[in-house]
């Protein structure tokens, strides 16, 4: 059988080969592609430039906790259209849309587990799911998981990723800023740890509440974080901003984070931390 032909001094063949769909990735940061097991493999994390693909709760989850086991709660608050909010389409359609996109019902899922056996608490957000805004159901799960570590006295971990309030339900949205940042005073006064993870992005109403009031503040590379955008201030000072403005690497440089920890090493440095905190941490 002739599989091969030459033609223009070029061999070719009459038998094509098809590229499964999603088996290479770009990365934005340097344009390369690469392998997507291989980004799989090092926690979706370029091996070469180090960039942060973003993921979600189900992948922190499956890598913070022993084994990916834990214990979900918070899942019956759903969220509600108290407001019958309507701007291009009604709220309640949107959340039907993201529900079924995302299969989560909201932007932020809680999980009881242990982390390299010590017992935790982790709230994680979802930006997939309406860019991970803040509304009610948000914050009312979040103080669940605040209320859960200050009673059975167990570390906090929430991990944030955030494009601020959810202005579909208006002023309810800002008022979880309140009642997180109390819940977690009352965790402080139990002297229960709570450490706040911010990755790419933490900004808005997140921001100004509780991913700023941990015992310890860290984040990932380039995460971008801040209040307002880097667009925004730049329209409203009407000048340029500095190099790598609200980037992890600008935050810790001017003492607004402990911590840049790589994904990879995220597990074993929150357990360094949480055993500095809980007096166990052995030399």
């Amino acid at each position: 059988m002739d599989w091969f032909k030459r033609k223009d001094k070029n061999i070719q063949t009459d038998q094509r080969k098809e590229m499964p769909e999603g088996v290479w990735i770009k990365v934005p940061k340097t344009g390369e592609t690469v392998h997507r097991r291989e980004v799989e493999d090092n926690l979706w994390v370029d091996p070469l430039s180090g960039y942060h693909f973003r993921i979600g709760s189900e992948k922190y989850f499956s890598f913070l906790f022993d084994d990916g086991v834990f214990e979900e709660i918070g899942q019956e608050i759903v969220p509600t259209d108290p407001l019958n909010f309507e701007d291009r389409k009604k709220y309640s359609d949107r959340l039907e849309e993201y529900q079924e996109k995302t299969g989560h019902s909201d932007a932020v899922r809680v999980g009881v587990g242990t982390m390299n056996e010590l017992d935790v608490v982790i709230g994680c957000m979802d930006f997939d799911f309406i860019g991970g805004s803040m509304g009610s159901v948000v914050g009312e799960r979040l103080a669940m998981a605040i209320d859960h570590a200050r009673e059975h006295k167990i570390p906090l971990i929430i991990i944030s990723q955030s494009g601020g309030a959810r202005m579909m339900e208006s002023v309810l949205s800002l008022m979880q800023m309140a009642k997180t940042s109390a819940k977690l005073a009352q965790l402080e006064e139990e002297g229960v740890p709570y450490i706040s993870v911010m990755t790419n992005p933490t900004t808005g109403g997140v921001t100004a509440s509780f991913a700023m009031l941990g015992d310890f503040n860290i984040a990932e590379p380039e995460a971008l974080i801040g209040f307002a955008g880097p667009r925004v201030i730049r329209q409203t000072i009407g000048r340029d901003l500095p190099e790598g403005f609200q980037r992890s690497e600008y935050l810790l440089e001017h003492g607004f984070l402990d911590f840049i920890t790589p994904r990879n090493q995220m597990k074993g440095e929150l357990t360094k931390l949480l055993k500095i905190l809980l007096h166990k941490f052995e030399e």
